[in-house]
């Protein structure tokens, strides 16, 4: 049952029985983005002003407006923002995690190199494609006014790859299964290979060392999706992320590796702005804003602005009461607290 789970030596046994904490020492504002007289959806001349160099957290019943804020309003005041939602990546059927990351020409010019071969032969989406499938790895029957059906390739086992294609190996593998590891068996793998090892690690720090190389990203979670397009974007030159509830089917302990992950980036002098309904979320902020109070014509305004120790007095926050029963402060800031 439920209280055993919480008391089970497991990792999620141990995530529900921790106390989370309460952020008492934020972090200094480097300056503030404003955003005056703003009107769109049920926002009517909201002007608010968020820190710079910090981790804001907007939050407040669905509906209340947060996204129409962050996502909408605030890139078109400030157009250098790198907007990272859940939204679809972009590309054809044949593109995968590691040709969205941008690893894949690097792994496709070290089976040329080593072998001799064009890099066209070892794409499946150029001389190295399978001509029974085309290089998608399914076959497509179109079955009229039904749903087309689609079945594996028996001619390249679903690879999508040629004969001459999977003749080829490195290390041992050809490039189809080498595309059929997960990033950290192919960390290990790639050792050495610096160009490569480098895409990677960056799938790693958001939390997708599970993926396979060549998973289709189709196939990819929400979730999944907000944090490959975040591993893209991890070595830009953005100073300003917007993220659009990033916690979205994640475990308490993922969550833990994102908050490490935006303390990294504000570490490095970025702004991190974030919707987010996550009581974990909201209590690590070194700045909260909360929108409401309602949903719709009720909601679209800021009725909260302050840090979240500040939040847990506020008469007017409405998350207030629900981060006081969920987390506590630090050591040694009880007392300022009360």
């Amino acid at each position: 049952d439920y209280p055993g789970l919480c008391q089970a030596d497991t990792l999620t046994g141990r995530c529900l029985s921790r106390v989370s904490t309460i952020n008492c020492e934020p972090r200094p504002a480097t300056g503030q983005l404003q955003l005056r007289d703003l009107s769109l959806h049920n926002l009517h001349n909201v002007s608010v002003a968020i820190p710079t160099g910090v981790l804001t957290v907007v939050t407040g019943v669905a509906g209340s407006g947060k996204s129409t804020l962050v996502n909408r309003l605030l890139p078109r005041n400030y157009p250098d923002a790198v907007l990272i939602d859940q939204g679809a990546l972009g590309g054809t059927r044949r593109s995968s995690v590691v040709s969205y990351i941008g690893a894949l020409d690097a792994v496709r010019a070290l089976f040329a190199r080593t072998s001799g071969q064009p890099v066209s032969l070892f794409s499946n989406n150029a001389q190295g494609a399978c001509p029974a499938c085309k290089g998608l790895g399914l076959i497509y029957t179109d079955l009229a006014f039904m749903d087309s059906v689609e079945t594996p390739c028996e001619a390249c086992a679903s690879t999508g790859f040629s004969q001459a294609a999977r003749a080829v190996t490195w290390q041992g593998l050809n490039i189809a299964q080498v595309l059929g590891v997960c990033v950290t068996e192919a960390m290990a793998f790639f050792i050495g290979q610096t160009e490569i090892i480098d895409f990677l690690r960056r799938l790693v720090r958001v939390g997708l060392g599970y993926v396979a190389l060549g998973q289709r990203l189709s196939t990819l979670s929400g979730g999944e999706r907000q944090r490959l397009k975040l591993a893209s974007r991890l070595e830009g030159d953005g100073s300003l992320y917007l993220f659009d509830e990033p916690t979205t089917g994640l475990h308490r302990a993922d969550v833990d590796r994102l908050l490490g992950l935006f303390d990294e980036l504000t570490h490095k002098g970025h702004t991190v702005i974030v919707v987010e309904h996550n009581l974990d979320v909201i209590a690590h902020a070194d700045w909260l804003i909360e929108m409401g109070p309602g949903a719709g014509h009720k909601g679209g305004a800021v009725i909260f602005e302050g840090t979240p120790l500040a939040m847990l007095e506020a008469s007017g926050s409405i998350t207030g009461a629900f981060l006081r029963t969920h987390a506590t402060p630090r050591p040694g800031a009880v007392a300022a607290w009360r």
